[in-house]
This record gives structure tokens, sequence and C-alpha cells, in this order.
């Protein structure tokens, strides 16, 4: 079997710590993450990259990353996906409906950078991915299995790209 469904794990990009007084849940962007999320915006149209299910923390920052992507598939704000484990990441993925065949979820570490990590087990890349998974950095993976199914070591990775390293 073939890979056949895509998944791109997305860390928000940089947030403001400007105002002390926010709950972290409502941190804007920084300047910097704006520019980045702008940098990767322009990169997954230049990959023809849109997935059809966006999956998006209800934490500010996220959805701020989110609305400078302007991806068109559906998208879904979730609170459960703010502060998330890479299970609880795991089990969220596991409902995704069949006739999915992309989702982007976009979260916060070390939930994220645990989960692909661990979905990448075995492989030769996943050293980039334990050593640092930046603000902003996307992570493109692919697998054969149904959404029920994904699992540890099931997943290849096809790309990791961080803001810093696009133009």
């Amino acid at each position: 079997m073939t890979d056949s469904k895509r998944l791109f794990l997305l860390r928000h990009a940089k947030s403001s710590w400007d105002d002390p007084q926010l709950a972290d849940h409502d941190r804007p962007l920084a300047p910097r993450g704006r520019r980045a999320a702008k940098r990767m915006a322009a990169h997954l149209r230049e990959a023809d990259i849109q997935p059809a299910l966006v999956l998006c923390s209800s934490a500010r920052r996220a959805r701020e990353t989110l609305e400078l992507l302007a991806l068109t598939g559906e998208t879904i704000i979730e609170r459960d996906l703010y502060g998330g484990s890479s299970t609880s990441l795991l089990e969220r993925l596991h409902r995704v409906p069949e006739a999915v065949d992309s989702v982007m979820l976009i979260g916060h570490c070390p939930g994220i950078q645990d989960l692909a990590v661990e979905l990448v087990r075995g492989s030769a890349e996943i050293a980039r991915l334990e050593s640092s998974f930046p603000t902003g950095a996307l992570a493109c993976l692919t697998f054969a299995e149904h959404w029920p199914e994904l699992r540890p070591g099931s997943a290849r990775l096809t790309a990791f790209v961080k803001p810093r390293e696009l133009g």
C-alpha cells in the first residue's frame, strides 16, 4: 500500500509577551510571528499545500497563525488542542473522517513536537524533529493507514520547514 494520507503538523508562530497580564491562551502573535506566518503562507502556496481539514487550537496565537495562512479547507477550532499532549492529539486525529485525505493540525509544543517524533519513530529524519521544533515550523508527514489506525512509527517525514529557512 502506498502513502495515501497527508498530515501537516504546524506549531503556531511566535507569540508576544508584551502584556504580562494576559492569560497564556489570550497571547497574540508578535510582529516576528506575523512575518513568519506570512512566509509560511507563501511556502504553502508555492508547495501547493491545501489541507482538506484544519484542526486549530483555540489559543489566540494559533488562530492568528491560521488566519495569516489563508487556507481554504474546512476549519475546526478546538479548545482541547490547546495544551494537548501527543496522546490527546493522536486521539483527535483518530476521529478524522476517512474521506479526508489531508489534515493540518495547528498547535503547541511540546504536544506537536512529541506527536511528530512519535509518528516518525524509527526514521532517519527523527533527529531533526527531536532537536528543535521552533515556533512556526511545519512537519509534513505521509502514511498509508486510515486515520483511526495512525500510530507511532507509521508515518514518513517528507519535509520539515522552519520559517527562518524560508526566503
